[in-house]
């Protein structure tokens, strides 16, 4: 059966059954900029997002019919006449000679380039294996990137000599700058999406349809960056862990602390409870997990600037605010201060 080429679809499809429903897809453009990824059709509708393979698992936002049609490629524009700067040099009989600075940079030497120190090799990155004693609906596609073998039954596909037990894919992750497309593991380079999702894979080994519980891997405790800032109600909390995993981990606010359990991929798991400098309104806080961080915003129960995120009992010595007026350019603030009991007896009159 023919495969349809429609974007965000590629599925195989009976024409006898190819109805105007049938496709879901994209009939818009890939777009990046700044990390972000998302499609020129629904970028007000599905946000852009940072993560590669989330981009690739939003859905279509168009229904239709199939096609089998080659994507329409626009070639890339090149200059037909290279800018080249026109030099004169006179020889010795007085003759002028005139060349352009392309040929006479062919004319120099080449300068040998310095010898860098040899960095040590990178430790192997663990491959993923495929669980062969799990059941796989007919149909299904492989997961690794580059791959498109779609599964149609154990002998076929995951036996050694199956004649599409073979795997071609890339094991690197994908890279988009200045408008090049490719994949860190292998050098080459496209500019239209279209040809990018064609690179054939770099490294042969066994398809990955079912990947292997991670259940028996021992579990590692990590340190996750946290940053912070406030405004005169709210304090906004930031931590650095990507790939959090949605429906593990567990956030808690309460009244005078916060408690993080985040399940990130490896498996690590990071886990800190902290003690809030302030009192916070827990009904009225909430939290966001991002593809690579985590923002919780605090509602402060009173409107006090707070020293530090977390409450401490060492000497802070003077305590020094800095105000500005709500609004203005550059300054989050007001020309009000509130302090707290402790704060008020220590600088009465």
């Amino acid at each position: 059966m023919p495969r349809c080429t429609h974007k965000a679809c590629g599925k195989e499809f009976d024409l006898a059954n190819n109805t105007e429903e049938a496709c879901i897809y994209h009939p818009g453009a890939p777009v990046f900029h700044e990390g972000l990824k998302s499609w020129s059709c629904c970028n007000t509708v599905n946000k852009p997002v940072l993560d590669f393979d989330e981009f690739m698992a939003i859905v279509g936002c168009t229904r239709g019919v199939h096609s089998a049609d080659a994507p329409k490629v626009e070639p890339s524009r090149t200059s037909s006449t290279p800018n080249r700067s026109l030099t004169m040099t006179e020889s010795a009989d007085g003759k002028e000679v005139y060349s352009t600075s392309a040929r006479s940079q062919r004319q120099q030497p080449a300068e040998r380039p310095a010898t860098a120190p040899v960095a040590p090799p990178a430790p192997p990155k663990q491959v993923e294996e495929d669980d062969l004693n799990a059941v796989v609906p007919n149909g299904t596609s492989c997961k690794r990137a580059g791959c498109k073998v779609t599964f149609v039954g154990n002998e076929e596909n995951r036996t050694d000599d199956g004649p599409g037990s073979k795997c071609l894919y890339h094991p690197g992750a994908p890279i988009f700058h200045e408008g090049s497309k490719g994949y860190l593991c292998c050098k080459r380079r496209v500019l239209e999406f279209e040809e990018f999702l064609k690179i054939e894979g770099c490294t042969e080994g066994r398809h990955l349809f079912v990947p292997k519980s991670k259940g028996d891997q021992i579990e590692q405790a990590v340190n996750c960056r946290i940053d912070h800032y406030q405004t005169p109600s709210t304090v906004h909390v930031t931590v650095f862990a990507k790939q959090t995993d949605r429906e593990q981990s567990t956030i808690r606010i309460e009244e005078n602390e916060i408690y993080f359990d985040l399940y990130l991929p490896g498996p690590k798991r990071f886990t800190r409870t902290m003690q809030l400098f302030g009192p916070v309104d827990s009904s009225a806080s909430s939290f966001t997990i991002f593809g690579t961080k985590v923002e919780v915003k605090l509602k402060k129960l009173d409107g006090r600037s707070w020293t530090l995120l977390e409450k401490t009992d060492r000497d802070l010595g003077p305590v020094s605010f800095t105000f500005g007026v709500a609004g203005r350019t550059g300054t989050v603030g007001a020309k009000e201060f509130v302090l707290d009991d402790q704060n008020s007896r220590n600088h009465a009159p």
